[in-house]
């Protein structure tokens, strides 16, 4: 089953980069998602993947609102910030992870560590006192 999920995330991403839903680019985007190389087998939980594609769905109306915050209030203040990586997630999981993050206005991942973090760049309002 999740091998079925790699599956279609490549055929997403190849048609997200193609902009193509022809029988031809279809018959394509399965031999290319087929051919590419897989990583190592780690087990992936079928709860790890629906949890991601709820998040995607959350993040979706949550960046309309973040880009609606940033015309109206400027957000002149920036940092990186360092986040660790949840545990156990495969590469599948971990572009979804970053896809995330980067979807949104206010946030992208300028680098990923193979050791399990994520450097992420952020805007905010104002400076917290910490």
């Amino acid at each position: 089953m999740i091998g079925h999920l790699n599956l279609i995330l490549r055929l997403t991403i190849w048609f997200l980069l193609t902009s193509d839903l022809s029988v031809a680019n279809i018959i394509i985007g399965v031999i290319v998602a087929l051919l590419l190389p897989g990583r190592q087998r780690v087990p992936e939980a079928l709860r790890d993947w629906l949890r991601v594609l709820g998040e995607v769905l959350v993040a979706i109306p949550q960046a309309y609102v973040e880009a609606v915050e940033i015309i109206f209030r400027p957000h002149n203040h920036e940092d990186v910030i360092i986040e660790r990586v949840k545990p156990q997630r495969t590469p599948g999981l971990i572009f979804l992870d970053i896809f995330l993050i980067t979807f949104t206005p206010k946030t992208i991942v300028l680098k990923y560590h193979e050791q399990g973090w994520y450097e992420v760049h952020r805007v905010r309002r104002r400076r917290t006192q910490g």
